[in-house]
């Protein structure tokens, strides 16, 4: 992997989770599935496995702020954090920030409620269990 790929890696990742692109996140997540899917078998290849984690993370922040972004109203947002298991306290603090959608994918508060597993499960795809399942694979013997 030269830093050339990883830019243009970089790049379409950001046209994938773009937040004023205006469709819906079933869609979003398939797109980005597909990409990464495909990215990640043909660059797996390569043992440089550094970027990775940072690569996953960056992901998962890009995601959150489509999220924050698509609920828009605070009312909204508070509900949402509600439904996540957010205290109602909290959840109001949270939701009426006048920070912007990247800042606000970064707080605990976001990060506790859209957590990994959340996300995992609404569809997005992790690209470290890509690189793992490809240079480690499961044995079926």
């Amino acid at each position: 992997m030269c830093n050339k790929a990883l830019h243009r890696f970089k790049h379409r990742i950001k046209q994938l989770t773009g937040r004023s692109w205006g469709v819906s996140l079933a869609y979003r997540y398939r797109e980005l599935r597909r990409y990464i899917v495909g990215w990640m078998n043909y660059f797996a290849l390569s043992e440089y496995y550094r970027p990775v984690p940072e690569l996953d993370e960056w992901l998962r922040r890009r995601m959150r702020c489509c999220y924050w972004k698509q609920w828009r109203w605070p009312r909204t947002k508070i509900s949402h954090l509600v439904s996540l298991g957010v205290s109602l306290k909290e959840a109001i603090k949270t939701g009426v920030s006048s920070k912007g959608p990247y800042a606000m994918s970064r707080t605990p508060i976001t990060q506790m409620a859209m957590n990994n597993e959340w996300l995992k499960a609404e569809g997005l795809v992790s690209i470290k269990d890509q690189w793992v399942r490809f240079h480690y694979p499961v044995s079926t013997a």
